[in-house]
């Protein structure tokens, strides 16, 4: 990169690539000890490997000489697929790095086998009023602690107390309050629309209809203007694909990739799951923990340990994140 500027990068999985640029903020590292995450990326890496990044300035990668806009945030992720010599790959563009995946897309049909857009834009300046966007970047400048709890409560409105300590502590560690305002302002100045038109590759936008900090609209009309894009509209409110439903999500991705999604992780015995025990996988598929699940059963702690024990034998799974993904990859719901 430009000024010797190093970009920390991991891929994990199997398969094709599948490259999902950095969106906002993010720790490598630490997003991975997200049970939420690992399970959202679980099913994906089944079929994809699947290449992430931090930004320049955030989590482990260096620093950017000069101010980001879109045209840095294209030469990263060129930079990024150049150096693992992927010549073809489909990518996942997830909130701002969706405007970034367009971008790269229209300019470069040759490379992008499948395009997906989660919660993205064509113009930032829709996403809030200029007075709203104005006090968001005051608060995270003037107090990065409060800022960064702010944001947790917009972008994961549906998730536990303690999901969005984890990411308001995610952001902080990501980014200082500098750079936090400076991508974020980014964000609000990224303009795509006049690309549109010219994306040839096959692509899907998904978006929840009650998105807090993206709104539906934006993306419904993103999907209108991209030739032949098909819209997925999907129930919930919090940003992140990860948090709430995430296993509808992973569906729509799965079927868009032309990969099954119908099978469980192991041959195991998921026919012999009681009712309770469902609810339990659904609960581990959202990302609570024995505690919260135990709570919203009405059970006690041991209760709620005893019924994920018997849910991992009879799965022949070992860890939550394999419960997580045999849920998103279509387990019997009744």
């Amino acid at each position: 990169m430009p000024g010797g500027v190093r970009i920390a990068y991991a891929t994990v999985g199997r398969g094709p690539a599948l490259v999902v640029p950095a969106a906002w903020i993010g720790h490598l590292e630490l997003q991975w000890q997200d049970p939420a995450m690992r399970a959202f990326y679980a099913p994906l890496t089944a079929h994809r490997t699947v290449v992430q990044y931090d930004g320049p300035g955030c989590g482990l990668s260096d620093a950017w000489p000069g101010r980001q806009n879109l045209e840095t945030a294209v030469e990263v992720l060129t930079a990024v697929v150049d150096h693992l010599e992927l010549e073809r790959f489909d990518l996942l563009g997830i909130s701002g790095a969706g405007a970034v995946s367009l971008a790269f897309a229209s300019r470069h049909p040759d490379r992008v086998g499948r395009l997906m857009v989660y919660g993205g834009y064509a113009d930032g300046g829709r996403i809030a009023s200029a007075e709203v966007r104005t006090a968001v970047l005051a608060m995270i400048r003037a107090h990065w602690g409060l800022g960064s709890g702010v944001l947790a409560d917009l972008f994961l409105p549906d998730a536990s107390a303690e999901a969005k300590g984890h990411f308001a502590e995610l952001q902080r560690y990501s980014a200082t309050a500098e750079v936090a305002c400076e991508l974020l302002a980014h964000c609000y100045q990224l303009r795509v629309e006049g690309l549109l038109d010219r994306v040839a590759t096959p692509t899907l936008v998904l978006h929840r209809r009650e998105d807090r900090a993206i709104p539906y609209r934006l993306g419904r009309d993103l999907a209108a203007r991209i030739p032949g894009a098909r819209l997925v509209s999907l129930v919930g409110r919090s940003h992140f694909p990860y948090a709430g439903d995430s296993a509808s999500i992973v569906r729509a991705i799965l079927e868009f990739l032309g990969e099954p999604h119908g099978v469980p992780l192991s041959e195991g015995r998921p026919d012999r799951l009681t009712r309770r025990q469902l609810q339990v996988v659904a609960m581990v598929a959202e990302g609570l923990t024995n505690r919260q699940i135990a709570h919203r059963l009405g059970i006690e702690d041991r209760s709620a340990e005893g019924h994920l024990e018997r849910i991992r034998l009879r799965l022949e799974v070992t860890s939550r994140a394999q419960i997580a993904a045999w849920w998103a990859r279509g387990a019997p719901r009744d």
